[in-house]
């Protein structure tokens, strides 16, 4: 019996493209400034979060979208820094898409903001690989994860407009190599903005915020 194959995985990507074209537009007409954040699970992204919002709540407004497999953790923990949040739950599945992120900003009231954080999944694989639509993608990598992740996770440092090397004050601790990892970084992407972060003691978090202050009036003007 004859059988026929159907790429399903390309279809589903470009669907997904063209909802996140849309989504962007959106935003832009909005004048709201939708940041992607992604990393590993324990990289220090909530941490990273809550000091980037300290520095920067009193001169935007911000939402925040929390995005977990099952969890409510996170939007508590941003709700009680009197900054709005909601909290995605996926079903079990690893990353949102564009139309997930669209529920979201809808549901939040995107629209009342000049900037939205979605804070994707804890995973280094599956968000790279869906658009949601956001103006900008940020990762954070991690010292005790190891200078060899863009050789390992290559796509995800790829897509990134920013990426942020946070817990450097467990350097003396873990075998990290600075110059390495940024070589590694810029020759799979070049226009790749990079930061070196403590978001435990608040170094480096101050050349950060002034990158998103430009990101977000940039997109908003």
């Amino acid at each position: 019996m004859e059988f026929k194959t159907i790429e399903i995985k390309k279809s589903v990507y470009e669907n997904n493209d063209r909802e996140a074209d849309k989504l962007r537009e959106q935003l832009k007409r909005d004048k709201t400034f939708l940041l992607n954040l992604m990393s590993s699970p324990g990289s220090g992204k909530t941490t990273t979060l809550k000091r980037t919002l300290a520095a920067l709540k009193d001169e935007f407004k911000i939402g925040v979208m929390e995005a977990d497999i099952d969890s409510d953790v996170d939007a508590k923990t941003i709700s009680e820094m009197g900054v709005q949040a909601i909290q995605l739950h996926t079903g079990g599945m690893c990353h949102l898409d564009a139309g997930m992120t669209a529920q979201g900003l809808e549901n939040i009231n995107a629209d009342d903001f000049d900037f939205v954080v979605l804070e994707n999944v804890g995973n280094l694989v599956c968000p790279a690989e869906f658009d949601t639509g956001a103006s900008k993608n940020a990762m954070i990598l991690s010292v005790p994860e190891g200078d060899d992740k863009p050789l390992k996770y290559p796509l995800m440092f790829t897509i990134s407009d920013v990426v942020l090397i946070n817990k450097i004050d467990t350097k003396s601790v873990f075998d990290f190599d600075d110059e390495a990892v940024v070589e590694r970084i810029k020759k799979l992407n070049p226009n790749a903005d990079i930061f070196f972060i403590s978001a435990k003691t608040g170094e480096g978090i101050e050349p950060w915020c002034d990158w998103l202050r430009k990101q977000i009036n940039d997109w908003n003007n």
